[in-house]
């Protein structure tokens, strides 16, 4: 009876903290990614997710030294950047924030001066110049593409320069001018500390990479210089490269990849997307709403999943990432908080077990 006992306190002890992060170890460096919340003046429900997902990061920590929002803020329109703007003046958010360009914000050249979606009439009048205009007078940048540095790390977004205007074969895809693409590089070549993260985000996924990108709605491709990103990219193990665009649910096995670097999907916070068992897609409730938590440490990256209308961590997203050059595969790791109390229990009898054969 005793050793029993015993045998269930240890898995308690070792349940109740992340595996490989010290209990007082404290993060040099913490900021949530979402993507694709996808507000629209008119859908107070689009409006009621990105409140509550603030809310839910705050809860988590006020301190967050960046708000990074993936791209898809929009439908492209004024009115639903006014409407964004008054979310995030009264909502807590970190008071660094970051934005990337997505597809969804060239979309007013789809619907007619009565905002109704005339496909046949594209592009209604709309430049991309214009859609380009509004992206930037939201986020003060001068260019879709830009870096800046945080307690000491880099960040990296990219934009896409261009829209179907210029080509109807760019779809829905990201544009990388062969200027922003040099940009890229000049700017990796500047980072010499192996040591140090170097986080990289732009809306479109690298195909044939990350949750959803074997699906339609990437047109397998997402990014239509994507071989030349990927190289560039490659060359650098310490860069952790962010996406949203696929909507795909934070459970999906391939929500964090490693291919030479890092890559990791962000899902959405207004609309989530799984894998329908039949080679294709399906929506999730209209209640699912999801995205990252970060914390940097001295030797490895925490990336944790968010589910913000349960307010709770997802346990399947849960990702450690080395640094410092280590080739080590990311691990998963499980934590406490927020558990439901059936999987609470599953998890412990888990641990149980390998305490025993142990």
């Amino acid at each position: 009876m005793k050793i029993g006992l015993l045998k269930v306190g240890l898995s308690l002890a070792l349940f109740t903290a992340p595996l490989n992060v010290k209990e007082e170890e404290k993060p040099r460096l913490s900021f949530p990614v979402i993507s694709d919340i996808h507000v629209q003046s008119w859908d107070k429900q689009s409006q009621d997710k990105f409140a509550d997902a603030l809310q839910d990061l705050n809860d988590v920590n006020p301190s967050s030294d960046l708000l990074v929002i993936n791209g898809d803020l929009t439908n492209g329109m004024s009115a639903d950047y006014e409407a964004l703007n008054e979310l995030v003046k009264s909502n807590p958010h970190p008071k660094n924030m970051a934005w990337t360009i997505g597809n969804h914000e060239f979309y007013q050249a789809w619907f007619d001066p009565n905002r109704v979606w005339r496909a046949e009439l594209f592009p209604n009048k709309e430049t991309e110049q214009a859609s380009i205009s509004r992206f930037l007078q939201l986020t003060g940048e001068k260019q879709v593409y830009y870096d800046r540095f945080i307690q000491g790390y880099h960040f990296i977004f990219l934009g896409s320069e261009q829209y179907r205007q210029s080509n109807e074969a760019n779809l829905e895809d990201a544009y990388l001018s062969q200027k922003q693409l040099d940009w890229l590089s000049t700017k990796l070549r500047d980072d010499v500390d192996a040591d140090k993260p170097v986080f990289v985000f732009l809306h479109q996924p690298l195909p044939n990479s990350v949750a959803g990108t074997h699906f339609c709605c990437t047109n397998n491709r997402a990014i239509v210089q994507h071989e030349e990103l990927k190289k560039i990219l490659s060359g650098y193990p310490q860069v952790i490269f962010f996406s949203g665009h696929t909507h795909w649910e934070l459970k999906s096995p391939d929500t964090l990849v490693k291919d030479r670097f890092t890559m990791v999907n962000s899902s959405s916070v207004q609309q989530t997307w799984t894998n329908n068992g039949n080679g294709g897609e399906v929506a999730l409730g209209p209640e699912e709403s999801e995205g990252l938590y970060v914390e940097v440490y001295k030797d490895k990256v925490a990336i944790k999943g968010r589910d913000f209308y349960r307010h709770r961590y997802i346990q399947e997203a849960q990702f450690l990432v080395a640094l410092g050059g280590n080739d080590k595969e990311p691990e998963r790791f499980h934590i406490a908080e927020g558990l439901p109390l059936a999987e609470l229990f599953h998890w412990l009898n888990m641990l149980g077990k390998d305490w025993l054969k142990g």
